[in-house]
């Protein structure tokens, strides 16, 4: 078993194996007592793997109960938040309770703001079971959920307790959200690891990811670690985020979170290089990435339509906006734009002039 640890405002680990999911009891029992635990999973998770991960939390000696959420971004929201908040009070769920997020990314945030703002902040574990989550959403504490605005505009920090990342649950995800995954991994390696964007550019191997989750959970915890309140370091992160919350919020969420942030990347790199930022040409390697994992490089939408959906990006800092550059293979730079520029920033970056 492979083991990332995290030392923020709260140490905890990553562990990472196949077969964790029905070692989820004893595992948890290594950090907290005995207590009643809130499953919250979604409806197609739950068909998969909600009664191994019951049964060894209840051969710990933890009582449970279980909410069930339908699957899909649209459980991000104000309504399923207060669904998940009025289930943990129904079943008299107190501060020494916990709150299990067995699920994507969606599961993982929006049970995560639930634990966090609940009685001001309850204890939480993660159990990622999509690549995405694995080595993005379910390290690091943002948690959160879309408005009709924009997304992640409402959240809190909440570290978890524990993160238990089981690789087999990869084998039963659709090549959709498998790739959705790889464009993160992707992220990481332009941000940091040159040899790790490389794997990923040769295309992985669902079967054999321990090692590609871990090193990708080890750069977001140097990341983390350095400015867990992302206020600084930890905004590289959002690199191709800004547009692809847009591309999201413009088709109704229809296009998935990795393939738009696959979108955005190749946005940022054009415009960085056709604007004199980047040192080398980033675009030609992430093309041939994002091909080698099945995801999309071209936008359907024009600059305009995207810089008007970033008005509500939650990274705006009044009439500015922070965007990440890349500036050559495995490193980034921040570069903070007026948003009145960011129309022609993203012209830039779709070729349009």
């Amino acid at each position: 078993m492979k083991t990332v640890s995290i030392d923020s405002s709260k140490q905890y680990n990553i562990h990472i194996e196949r077969g964790l999911l029905e070692k989820a009891g004893s595992l948890i029992s290594q950090v907290h007592p005995r207590c009643k635990v809130a499953i919250v999973t979604d409806d197609n998770v739950a068909r998969l793997y909600l009664s191994q991960v019951s049964a060894g939390l209840e051969n710990a000696g933890y009582s449970l109960c279980t909410l069930i959420l339908p699957h899909g971004e649209h459980s991000k929201s104000l309504g399923v938040w207060t669904k998940v908040l009025q289930f943990l009070a129904e079943n008299g769920l107190t501060k020494s309770d916990l709150v299990l997020a067995l699920g994507g990314g969606v599961i993982g945030d929006v049970a995560g703001f639930a634990a966090g703002t609940y009685l001001r902040e309850i204890p939480l574990v993660q159990l990622p079971t999509t690549l995405l989550a694995a080595i993005d959403s379910s390290v690091g504490g943002k948690t959160g959920i879309d408005l009709p605005q924009g997304k992640n505009l409402a959240g809190v920090f909440c570290q978890p307790e524990l993160v238990i990342c089981d690789t087999a649950a990869l084998d039963t995800l659709t090549d959709h959200y498998f790739a959705d995954g790889c464009a993160e991994g992707i992220k990481y390696g332009l941000l940091a690891d040159k040899e790790l964007f490389d794997a990923f550019a040769r295309g992985v191997d669902r079967r054999d990811m321990d090692d590609i989750v871990a090193r990708c959970v080890e750069i977001k915890r140097d990341f983390v670690q350095g400015d867990e309140r992302d206020m600084g370091k930890r905004q590289m992160l959002n690199l191709g985020h800004t547009v692809g919350h847009a591309i999201e919020k413009l088709s109704g969420y229809s296009i998935s979170h990795g393939h738009a942030v696959a979108m955005g990347m190749v946005v940022m790199c054009r415009a960085a290089y056709s604007l004199g930022y980047s040192r080398e040409n980033c675009t030609p390697p992430l093309l041939q990435a994002l091909d080698a994992c099945h995801l999309p490089s071209a936008c359907p939408y024009d600059a305009a339509a995207l810089a008007k959906a970033a008005l509500s990006d939650k990274k705006r800092r009044g009439d500015n906006l922070t965007l990440i550059l890349p500036l050559r293979m495995g490193e980034c730079c921040r570069e903070t734009i007026p948003m009145k520029d960011l129309e022609g920033f993203i012209a830039a970056g779709l070729g349009e002039r």
